[in-house]
């Protein structure tokens, strides 16, 4: 999902998440709205991953598990490994670590924490609202591969180019429209589209020169 800021990409998010109730129509997700439903179902069906994570003050296996505490060590090591969180879990001392103070992790060691946890969960439905944006690009394509790769669908709102180069399909925000495309049909379709390329790639070059 790609547009210019303020295009409503956060919004339509937070509305296929079930976290906004639209006020005209409805949102639904295999038949169901997710706006109607208790927070508990709603994660059960949609998981959304906000630019700004959330990592709470306990035990570093109740953050990676709060949406499935059933999950065995093997699958913990496994996504922990899939999404490139290992070095970080270690360096706090391991998934039975108490992290007492969030604050003192980055954004991007956030973002991975609430990746992992996102990954664990039974959700078919992933919705990542630029929620790799603190992490580097070989970290970022790491995890979106993983998420990828795992049963579902997954949605992203991207942050980077590569993110859009990878998707199945390009949901173009323009002006109160969508437009849904393949990457290079859409280059083709749209030249607000071409811009935001443009923009893109330009920030990359000079960011490597």
């Amino acid at each position: 999902m790609v547009g210019v800021s303020g295009a409503g990409k956060s919004t339509l998010a937070a509305l296929l998440a079930g976290v906004l109730a639209p006020t005209g129509g409805a949102v639904s997700v295999g038949g169901v709205r997710p706006d109607g439903l208790a927070g508990a179902a709603r994660a059960r069906l949609v998981a959304l991953v906000p630019q700004e994570a959330y990592v709470f003050p306990g035990p570093v296996r109740s953050n990676l598990t709060w949406l499935s505490p059933e999950v065995t060590e093997e699958q913990l090591a496994r996504a922990v490994s899939l999404l490139g969180a290992d070095r970080l879990v270690a360096r706090l001392g391991g998934p039975e670590a108490v992290l007492r103070d969030p604050g003192v992790l980055s954004g991007g060691e956030r973002q991975l924490l609430a990746l992992v946890r996102t990954y664990l969960s039974p959700a078919p439905v992933v919705v990542l609202d630029e929620a790799t944006c603190h992490l580097d690009p070989r970290t970022e394509e790491r995890v979106e591969r993983a998420f990828a790769a795992r049963p579902g669908t997954l949605v992203v709102v991207a942050h980077r180019i590569s993110s859009a180069l990878r998707a199945d399909r390009v949901l173009l925000l323009d002006g109160g429209r969508g437009v849904l495309a393949r990457h290079g049909d859409l280059q083709v379709l749209s030249p607000l589209y071409r811009e935001l390329v443009g923009h893109w790639l330009g920030s990359t070059a000079g960011r490597a020169s």
